[in-house]
């Protein structure tokens, strides 16, 4: 199926597996890769030399085209930018506005520049700042996300601007696929989905316990970083939305120093962080260091199993879901459900039915 997103970053399929911290790994990248769609490795977990390791292994793993993903607030991101241009990268995705200046240094190297937004006014600044295409996540998409449908933003975007857009939040299969087509997308993400397949190397008991969620176990919570995030509901939420503040600060402080010996950052660095995702909003300290090692959180539940102690980050389609097909499995499905749905629909030349 041939769209504006297949011939600008020259995969087979419309569909993008978005970068999840801690999930889209090498494993995960390459096998969405191999099964014709854009998969996206997740940076914002790594060092930069474990990134620079992490594109060459999905390199040796397949010869299409892939992404990266990255913090355009992280203070490194210009170290990252230049090793995606090192590497022949050829789709770098944001998961914040970039700046003007490294949307002019990637697309000046050859590389698709694709930032995710999940507002209208977002989209037109990126597209106006010179965007290859946009990726629009409405309120049901995990992680996290905004207020606003995806049914009611993704043609409010669509008809703002004239790049490609790809919709994002409550997708996973073909029928979403063809409708976020009838909307002039040109093509869908899932990130959900995708980490609900067997080349997924999150934890089977964390897989376990996705499959089992209804669609209203998925919840949207402030408690975590002062944002609305997205995630399945668990002990780690109730035990935050219950805490005070200098129960919330401590254990903040001590995932923060968790998170600091991990990923090599200074105190300060992981501040500065934490304070640009403050910009503009009301957070208390603790939750600036809950933002700036969120990746903490994630990391207890995707890597270690953690259910209990750990954010899982997830859209609403987790309710929906009920098995973990390999992404080769997951890709031609969702495919061939989209063409059957197309031939489906009625002959618009013909007459409806009484």
């Amino acid at each position: 199926m041939e769209t504006a997103l297949t011939r600008l970053v020259g995969v087979r399929h419309p569909l993008v597996q978005t970068g999840m911290g801690w999930v889209a790994g090498p494993r995960l990248v390459s096998a969405t890769a191999n099964a014709g769609a854009l998969g996206v490795l997740a940076s914002a977990t790594m060092t930069p030399d474990r990134l620079r390791e992490a594109v060459r292994e999905v390199k040796s793993r397949t010869d299409q085209p892939f992404g990266v993903n990255l913090r355009a607030d992280a203070g490194d991101a210009g170290d990252r930018v230049r090793i995606i241009i090192d590497e022949g990268v050829r789709v770098a995705s944001f998961a914040l506005a970039p700046s003007r200046e490294l949307i002019a240094e990637l697309k000046e190297a050859g590389v698709v520049v694709v930032p995710s937004v999940g507002a209208r006014r977002h989209a037109e600044k990126v597209a106006a700042w010179g965007a290859d295409a946009v990726i629009v996540q409405g309120g049901e998409g995990g992680g996290h996300t905004g207020e606003v449908a995806t049914t009611v933003l993704l043609p409010q975007v669509v008809d703002a601007v004239r790049i490609p857009v790809v919709a994002a939040g409550g997708f996973h299969d073909g029928r979403g696929l063809v409708a976020a087509l009838a909307y002039g997308a040109a093509g869908i993400a899932m990130g959900t989905r995708f980490l609900l397949t067997s080349d997924s190397t999150v934890p089977d008991a964390v897989k376990a316990r996705y499959l089992a969620a209804t669609v209203k176990d998925v919840t949207v919570t402030r408690a975590v970083d002062g944002l609305p995030h997205r995630m399945l509901r668990s002990e780690l939420v109730d035990s935050l939305e219950r805490s005070g503040r200098s129960r919330t600060l401590v254990r903040a402080v001590r995932r923060a120093a968790g998170f600091r010996r991990l990923s090599g950052l200074s105190w300060s660095r992981m501040i500065r962080d934490g304070l640009a995702m403050k910009h503009g909003r009301d957070l208390t300290w603790s939750q600036v260091l809950l933002a700036a090692n969120t990746p903490m959180l994630l990391r207890a539940s995707m890597v270690e199993g953690r259910t209990d102690l750990g954010v899982m980050a997830s859209g609403q389609v987790a309710g929906v879901i009920e098995d973990l097909p390999s992404c080769a499995e997951l890709v031609t499905r969702v495919m061939a459900q989209a063409h059957e749905t197309l031939g489906a629909l009625p002959d618009p030349g013909a007459s409806m039915p009484a």
